[in-house]
C-alpha cells in the first residue's frame, strides 16, 4: 500500500479466502473420516451378525445356563419350511441341546403350526423318535396352542403324549399341491405362449398351457404316497389310542376336545400343566434356537425382493408349493 493511503484490502480478502479453503478441507477431512467409520461399523456388524457375536441372544445359551431340574421347551411356531424359524435344523437344534442338558426332566415341543413342508417335518418327527430311543428316562410331550395342523401334528405323533387345549384345533391330515391355470386369461389377451422342452414332461403343471390329465394323474399319485407316508407315520406315533373314523385322515380339522375323543391327542393342559404336574418339574427352560438380528432383516429384504421375482417367474412358469395341510 502507498504511504498514507487505504489498508491493503486485497491481501486481507485473499487471507480470507485461503483461511476459508483450508476450513473447507479440513471440514471435509472430518466428514470422509466420519463416513468411513459408519460403513466400517456397519460393516463390522454385518460380518458380527454373519458369526453369530451379535443380535438376540441365542437361547441355548440360557438354557446351557440352567441349573436344577427343568422342564425343557422347543417351540415350533409358523410355517414349517426351510429357512423359516420353524425349519428342520433349528428344532432339531434345540431338541440336541436339550437332551444334552444332564439337568432335562423332560421336554416339550410347543406347536402353534399351520403346517408347511411334509420333508422338514419329516426331518424333526425322525429325530424326535431317534433322540427318545437313545434317552428313554426323557420323555416327551407335544403341547398344542391354538393350532397344530398338518405337518405341524406331522411332528406331534413323534412325542409320547399329545396335550391340546379345549379350543386348540388339531388334524389336517392330508396333502396339497396348488398352482393356476392362466389359459383363458391369455387368450382374452391375445398373448401367446411359446416353450420349448426337452422331455415330454419337462413342461408338468405349467399354468399356461391347458391341463394335461397325464400331467394331474402323476400329481394326484404322488399327493396320494405322501398321503400314505403321512397316514402310517400317525398310526405309528398313535398307535391303539387312534379311533379311525372315514374321516380320520381326510383333511378335516378337529377342536382339542374332540381330538382326544378321536385318540388324536391324549388330554388337556398348558406347557406350566404339563411341567407341573406330568413331569414334576415346574421350572421351564427354553431351547428354541431363534434368529438374529440380521436373519430377521435378511428374510424380511428377501420377502419383499422374492415378491418380485415370483411375479416376473410367473410370466415364465408355474410355482408350484408342495404342503401337508
Amino acid at each position: 500500500m502507498t504511504e498514507g493511503g487505504p489498508p491493503n484490502w486485497e491481501r486481507a480478502t485473499l487471507e480470507k479466502v485461503a483461511l476459508q479453503a483450508i476450513l473447507e478441507q479440513r471440514r471435509a477431512r472430518q466428514w470422509s473420516t466420519l463416513f468411513k467409520l459408519l460403513w466400517f461399523g456397519f460393516a463390522f456388524l454385518i460380518l458380527a451378525a454373519l458369526l453369530g457375536w451379535v443380535g438376540r441372544p441365542d437361547k441355548d445359551t440360557t438354557a446351557s445356563m440352567s441349573t436344577g431340574r427343568h422342564t425343557a421347551v422347543i417351540d415350533i411356531e409358523g410355517v414349517i419350511a426351510g429357512g423359516n424359524k420353524a425349519s428342520a435344523e433349528r428344532v432339531i437344534k434345540g431338541l440336541n441341546k436339550a437332551f444334552k442338558d444332564g439337568n432335562t426332566a423332560g421336554v416339550l415341543v410347543r406347536i402353534n403350526s399351520p403346517g408347511g413342508s411334509p420333508v422338514q417335518a419329516g426331518y424333526v418327527n425322525d429325530e424326535i423318535r431317534r433322540l427318545r430311543a437313545k434317552h428313554p428316562d426323557i420323555p416327551v410331550y407335544a403341547v398344542v396352542e391354538d393350532l397344530c395342523a398338518s405337518g405341524g401334528y406331522y411332528i406331534a405323533v413323534a412325542a409320547d403324549r399329545i396335550y391340546v387345549d379345549k379350543a386348540s384345533l388339531v388334524g389336517s391330515i392330508g396333502v396339497i399341491m396348488g398352482g393356476f391355470g392362466f389359459v383363458g386369461t391369455m387368450e382374452k389377451l391375445g398373448v401367446e405362449r411359446r416353450a420349448y422342452t426337452s422331455g415330454d414332461n419337462k413342461d408338468f403343471l405349467d399354468p399356461f398351457v391347458p391341463e394335461n390329465p397325464k400331467h394331474r394323474a402323476h400329481a394326484q399319485q404322488m399327493l396320494g404316497e405322501i398321503h400314505e407316508q403321512f397316514v402310517k407315520v400317525v398310526r405309528q406315533g398313535r398307535g391303539a389310542r387312534l379311533k379311525e373314523t372315514p374321516d380320520t385322515f381326510s383333511g378335516l380339522v378337529w377342536t382339542g376336545e374332540r381330538s382326544i375323543e378321536l385318540g388324536l391327542a391324549d388330554g388337556l393342559g398348558s406347557a406350566e400343566y404339563v411341567a407341573r404336574e406330568v413331569i414334576k418339574a415346574e421350572k421351564l427352560v427354553d431351547y428354541t434356537v431363534d434368529e438374529n438380528y440380521f436373519e430377521t432383516l435378511s428374510r424380511r429384504l428377501g420377502a419383499t425382493f422374492g415378491a418380485t421375482f415370483a411375479r416376473a417367474a410367473a410370466e415364465a412358469g408355474s410355482r408350484v408349493v408342495l404342503e401337508v395341510r
